[in-house]
């Protein structure tokens, strides 16, 4: 069924904006409970961030408890030269933001702000769904299959958890070779862990 997932992706997408703002500041607020209860993210010096979009829940709540906690919070931007690839920028309360050619806002770049994924402990990556199993369905990009591989290879790099509300969870995603199963998902109301 080669349309399986681009089908899910929609629907999940379409879900996803019925939460009303009401439910997503409590998920938001449910998501930092479960930040404060996470020993690898209490340990970490410097984790990588998304900006919420689309629907995905909200990230300000997490990312404000990390910079609170004057953990280095580095957010992605597209990278100019590299299609299909990332870069991470260092992130802050006075970080400028510009659109990128998707409309999400990211950090303007400046190389000086570059955070090399070797200075990344945990990488919280955006998912559209995941199963049982900690496979993850992205938005079709490629781009954090791509900045997982090493991790995926080799278990080097930043260590991958994924951020989803719980009505994201589907029985079992269609897989491509490519796709990066995440060793840890956190949704408002759970930590899981998986053996991949």
């Amino acid at each position: 069924m080669p349309n399986s997932r681009p089908l899910l992706r929609q629907k999940i997408r379409d879900l996803r904006k019925t939460i009303t703002p009401e439910q997503r500041d409590h998920y938001s607020s449910q998501l930092i409970d479960q930040f404060t209860k996470n020993p690898k993210i209490k340990e970490a010096q410097c984790v990588a961030l998304y900006i919420s979009v689309d629907g995905e829940i909200d990230t300000n709540g997490v990312i404000e408890w990390c910079l609170a906690r004057n953990k280095k919070v580095a957010v992605p931007v597209l990278h100019p030269f590299s299609k299909g690839n990332l870069l991470f920028l260092n992130y802050d309360k006075n970080t400028v933001m510009v659109k990128n050619r998707y409309n999400i806002p990211e950090p303007e770049l400046n190389v000086q702000n570059v955070i090399p994924l070797s200075k990344i402990d945990i990488m919280f990556t955006p998912l559209v769904a995941f199963d049982s199993k900690g496979n993850r369905l992205g938005m079709g990009g490629g781009y954090y299959d791509r900045t997982l591989q090493d991790y995926h290879n080799t278990k080097q790099g930043p260590y991958p958890i994924g951020l989803a509300l719980d009505i994201q969870e589907v029985g079992t995603l269609p897989t491509e070779i490519w796709d990066v199963p995440l060793p840890e998902i956190i949704t408002p109301t759970r930590n899981i862990i998986f053996n991949n």
